[in-house]
């Protein structure tokens, strides 16, 4: 995640991007935008505040040379001279119209920013910015008329949120350049991920715990679920984010051995995960480091309803994966011919 705390914008321009397959054309700016102090207060912010939660970090890609990634020769170029922004700016503009290949792909409003002063693990580096707005909002503008008030609709920018954004660091590792992205249309995000952008996630502790949850999220949901009913997809959920929580370090074959009692279920997970791997085009580590921040964020996304056709829903706390066993009960009633859950309690909340 970074920090905006000392960031500032030092270069900012806007171009139009349209669309080759309906014929929408691109429009350019000749120069970069001089801010007023209320128009520079409220882009700041519109613009970096989306970042500031984002944990997993990206780096070029290119099925041959790194070097003939677009993207990654235009941003060298901003980093190494400045005087050639407006051009530059443009040439990203060209390469976005040039991966708009479906109908579907929407035009809009590009902006190229030039950022100073971004921290990124107690660094300070400048960092270039690449923003597309899709959709405009209708809002009211009063104005004076012949001594009265009137009101029209006119189109603007949300300033709550972007809807496609990235923001490339003067920083690297030795996977090179240190990359965040944001999608909030995310219909399309092969198209700004790996055509526009063309970047795969770092090799890190963010990208080996990500994918391991969602190995799990998954497993959970089609295999044991289909197989097992809810509960028991829940406690496996809750399980799960325990081990991450109270392990530094995750290891496969102790995962394994802790959340599954019979050798068959550790084999269900093992075909699975083998399953998983070929279909993302992925290999999960047997042994890597746990990122914290990672599975805090993925911990709010899991849902641990119960929802049952009698429109009775049971909500299971994933902080404390051995409830559903020892007070939640599953069972079968011959006389109704229905399934019904028994829970143990001391007293209503």
């Amino acid at each position: 995640m970074i920090s905006r705390k000392n960031a500032s914008i030092s270069k900012f321009i806007i171009h139009k991007v349209g669309n080759k397959f309906n014929d929408t054309k691109n429009a350019f700016s000749e120069k970069t935008v001089d801010f007023d102090e209320a128009s520079y207060d409220l882009m700041l912010p519109f613009l970096l505040r989306p970042f500031g939660s984002v944990v997993q970090s990206y780096r070029f890609n290119h099925h041959a040379n790194i070097s003939l990634n677009e993207i990654n020769t235009y941003s060298t170029q901003l980093f190494n001279d400045e005087e050639a922004f407006v051009e530059v700016s443009k040439h990203i503009v060209m390469h976005l119209y040039e991966q708009s290949n479906s109908a579907n792909i929407k035009t809009g409003d590009v902006l190229v920013v030039m950022f100073e002063g971004i921290e990124f693990r107690d660094i300070t580096k400048n960092a270039i910015g690449i923003f597309k707005i899709e959709n405009k909002v209708n809002f009211f503008q009063t104005y004076l008329e012949n001594n009265s008030y009137d009101v029209l609709v006119q189109k603007g920018i949300n300033s709550k949120k972007v809807d496609k954004g990235c923001l490339i660091l003067n920083q690297s590792d030795t996977e090179g350049n240190i990359i965040f992205s944001v999608d909030n249309n995310s219909y399309d995000t092969q198209y700004w991920l790996n055509h526009f952008l063309n970047i795969k996630y770092a090799d890190d502790a963010n990208n080996h715990t990500q994918q391991y949850i969602e190995l799990c999220k998954d497993f959970s949901t089609e295999i044991i679920k289909q197989s097992y009913g809810a509960k028991e997809q829940n406690t496996f959920l809750a399980k799960t984010i325990d081990f991450f929580k109270e392990n530094e370090i995750v290891n496969v074959e102790r995962f394994k051995d802790e959340l599954f009692e019979e050798d068959k279920h550790k084999r269900e997970f093992d075909n699975y995960k083998k399953e998983f791997e070929d279909e993302q085009n992925l290999i999960i580590r047997n042994q890597f480091d746990i990122a914290e921040a990672v599975v805090t964020k993925e911990k709010r996304k899991i849902k641990t309803d119960i929802k049952l056709d009698t429109n009775i829903q049971i909500k299971l706390d994933i902080d404390a994966p051995d409830a559903s066993t020892e007070y939640l009960e599953r069972g079968y009633d011959e006389e109704k011919k229905m399934h019904y859950y028994k829970v143990f309690f001391n007293a209503e909340n």
